[in-house]
């Protein structure tokens, strides 16, 4: 059993290594975009306008193929695999590919339709000749994304997650070809058709290796009455009203904007992606790895190796998260300043974005321990309980946020600070209850691993701090380019030396791989 439980880790492990490698690339040039953006158009009404109108699109896509439908389709199709049945496996593709497509088409029409209406009820604030054709224009992506989504996850249960993992970078890659080619004649609309690009380029990258799938068939199907498309929808409709929580809370926050300064809004969109940029790498690279593997364990019936993958995966997770949550929030101003301030964008903008940010980043941990302990229970079959738990952590966000809004205005900080920080307190709050309901559930993890490993990456990160604190003060007020890079070398470098110290066995596993690829590199006599 033991030898099944390190293959596993291994398997995942493999996995992770490549998501991550390949996220870590969608978020530089992720970054790179952002700068371009902010070069181009600072926190002005433009960039206001356009997160507001991008929210619907999103909103759509999450509800009907993004998150809700990826956790509910990927173990019913690993299992339908796991059973060597893939004729039920690819009609059950089919079928979701016809529908999903139908729904948003036709959702994104209607949304079209009315989009004046729409703009006018939820962002009166803001313009509405600016806002109501990006929102038109963006709606286009929302069909796009659904065939993408589900192409990921059918890549994924074969376990083949470079092309998903990549498919991100082109994303990203069209919003700067539009930035170059479309926004000189068109303005902010050549952004929003630079998304629509790059959109369209997610979902090109990956059909070369759904080609190249075994026995995979496409038919022309809604598949109403196939059982397996009742499961998914089935372990879907918990999870949609999860997802809908948490999207309905981020449109409650741009109205919440409304009611805050000009440029909050645009702030906080330039702040939470870099967030995202460590959640991303680490969160969704080892919790997207997971989740076949974590599918395929329970299909077998594998309980054990089940625990002993989730709690490798959660150390994973810590030792990466911990030290990246202590580091950014050290290094934020000059990390913004080094990014953004140029151009349009000012010292005040500044201020704004590393405060956001700051906020953001406490909650980076909770956020990236979630990405694991969620698609545990998406691999047992139960949507159910996270959407419980993540419904009640949003409707707290929700509170905390209007009254954390409040609050900061009160005190005299800056007020936008509010939502980013509610963020964080919800996240604790959900991954907490998740945990320990997956705990009880499936009668206790490897704690004594946890409780080691936890403090290991605390000791690391904190040791790591005292050197960021002292490198900052001694640059003083050198370049921001210099004082953040240098702060993450050498933090980097002792809390690694830290890890080295406590003997962490994941080091030396590291070691080892590293010493293998270069012995197979190396010619021997």
């Amino acid at each position: 059993m033991g030898e099944t439980i390190n293959t596993s880790n291994r398997q995942i492990a493999r996995a992770a290594g490549t998501v991550m490698v390949a996220f870590a690339l969608s978020q530089l040039i992720g970054l790179v975009r952002g700068i371009l953006v902010a070069k181009t158009f600072g926190l002005g009404p433009e960039m206001d306008a356009f997160g507001a109108a991008n929210v619907v699109p999103n909103l759509l896509f999450s509800l009907v193929a993004g998150g809700a439908l990826a956790s509910a389709f990927v173990p019913i199709f690993t299992t339908k695999l796991a059973s060597n049945d893939r004729p039920g496996a690819w009609r059950l593709v089919s079928s979701l590919i016809n529908l999903s497509s139908i729904i948003l088409i036709t959702a994104s029409l209607l949304a079209a339709l009315f989009a004046p209406q729409i703009v006018h009820l939820i962002w009166p604030k803001y313009q509405q000749n600016l806002a109501v054709p990006l929102l038109r224009i963006l709606l286009i992506t929302s069909a796009v994304f659904g065939v993408s989504g589900i192409v990921s996850g059918v890549l994924n249960a074969h376990q083949h997650f470079l092309l998903p993992s990549l498919a991100s970078s082109l994303y990203w890659l069209g919003w700067i070809i539009g930035l170059i080619f479309f926004v000189p004649s068109l303005g902010i609309l050549g952004l929003a058709w630079g998304a629509v690009l790059g959109s369209v380029m997610h979902l090109c990258i990956q059909i070369p290796g759904l080609l190249r799938l075994p026995d995979r068939h496409f038919t022309p199907t809604l598949g109403l009455k196939n059982p397996d498309v009742r499961e998914v929808a089935i372990l879907m409709g918990p999870r949609l009203i999860g997802v809908a929580t948490v999207q309905m809370n981020l449109l409650l926050n741009t109205i919440v904007a409304n009611f805050i300064p000009d440029g909050s809004l645009a702030a906080i969109n330039f702040a939470f992606p870099i967030m995202t940029v460590p959640l991303v790498i680490i969160g969704s690279g080892i919790g997207f790895a997971t989740l076949p593997t974590f599918s395929a364990q329970v299909a077998r019936g594998e309980i054990a190796e089940l625990k002993g993958s989730i709690t490798s995966a959660l150390r994973g997770v810590l030792f990466l998260s911990v030290p990246a949550t202590f580091g950014l929030i050290l290094l934020a101003p000059p990390l913004i300043s080094a990014m953004y301030q140029y151009g349009k964008f000012s010292g005040q903008n500044t201020d704004w974005v590393a405060w956001a940010l700051i906020l953001y980043t406490i909650g980076l941990v909770g956020h990236a321990t979630l990405e694991v302990v969620v698609r545990a229970f998406y691999a047992l079959h139960d949507t159910k309980t996270p959407v419980l738990v993540g419904a009640t952590a949003m409707t707290i966000n929700l509170i905390l946020s209007i009254l954390l809004v409040i609050l900061f205005n009160k005190i005299g900080w800056i007020a936008l600070g509010g939502l980013a920080l509610s963020t964080s307190i919800a996240a604790y709050l959900e991954t907490g209850i998740l945990f320990a309901l997956l705990r009880k559930r499936l009668n206790g993890f490897q704690g004594k691993q946890l409780a080691t490993g936890t403090t290991a990456a605390i000791l690391g990160s904190l040791a790591m701090s005292v050197i960021i604190i002292l490198w900052t003060h001694l640059m003083g007020m050198h370049s921001p380019v210099l004082i953040t890079l240098g702060g993450v070398v050498v933090g980097g470098a002792v809390y690694g030396l830290v890890l080295i110290l406590l003997r962490v066995p994941e080091i030396n596993s590291l070691f080892q791989w590293i010493k293998r690829r270069l012995s197979k590199k190396v010619p021997q006599p």
